[in-house]
């Protein structure tokens, strides 16, 4: 059963400890390909995680699609920072940074045509896949914010829109998001995804 605590220690030594577990602790990562896009996707004690790289970088972040589905009897306990990015060329370990971070700098930053692009191509990815179908997800964002009126065209809409955001996923639950890696506005490069959540490692492949 995963448990809903994270102990601090354990939690800032993360992305040394865990990308240095031996593959047996992995599971088995299955892959596969969808409109253009090359996903890994990773099931622990009935959570399933998928993700996908996203070809556009945006303002200062390098994107990833993440998609989630939740087959166990538990609760769990999911957000963006429990996702770190190695890259490939002996960089320190890359945390994703928390949603309302995202929001804030696109709001400040970003022109809503930069959103408006990395928002159609998440789309494409997202409704072109037969494997996400999320019942609290990017499409039930998009429509929270489109009832916001005029103000659910700008930046900061469309942004909390797209970006993964921390949950609680009840039996049978599924979600879906962007999740931002500070990563000099480039796309994410060669490396590896690991995401601790609720104590289970989740570590896929180098890409």
């Amino acid at each position: 059963m995963p448990s809903s605590r994270r102990t601090p220690i354990a939690f800032r030594l993360a992305p040394i400890i865990l990308l240095t577990l031996p593959l047996a602790a992995r599971g088995q990562v299955l892959e596969f390909s969808s409109n253009g896009l090359q996903y890994q996707a990773l099931t622990r004690q009935g959570l399933t995680v998928m993700h996908a790289r996203m070809p556009q970088a945006i303002r200062d972040f390098g994107v990833l699609q993440v998609a989630m589905n939740n087959g166990s009897p538990h609760i769990w306990k999911v957000k963006p920072t429990d996702f770190v990015f190695q890259p490939a060329d002996g960089r320190p370990p890359i945390r994703a940074v928390a949603e309302r971070v995202v929001i804030a700098d696109l709001f400040r930053n970003a022109g809503r045509s930069e959103v408006v692009k990395l928002q159609a191509a998440y789309e494409q990815a997202l409704f072109g896949n037969q494997h996400i179908r999320s019942s609290n997800g990017y499409e039930q964002r998009r429509l929270s914010a489109l009832a916001l009126g005029d103000r659910g065209v700008k930046a900061a809409a469309a942004a909390s829109a797209l970006t993964f955001v921390e949950d609680e996923l009840s039996p049978g639950a599924s979600t879906d998001g962007a999740v931002f890696f500070p990563f000099r506005g480039q796309p994410l490069g060669p490396g590896r995804v690991v995401a601790l959540i609720n104590g289970q490692v989740f570590e896929f492949r180098d890409e």
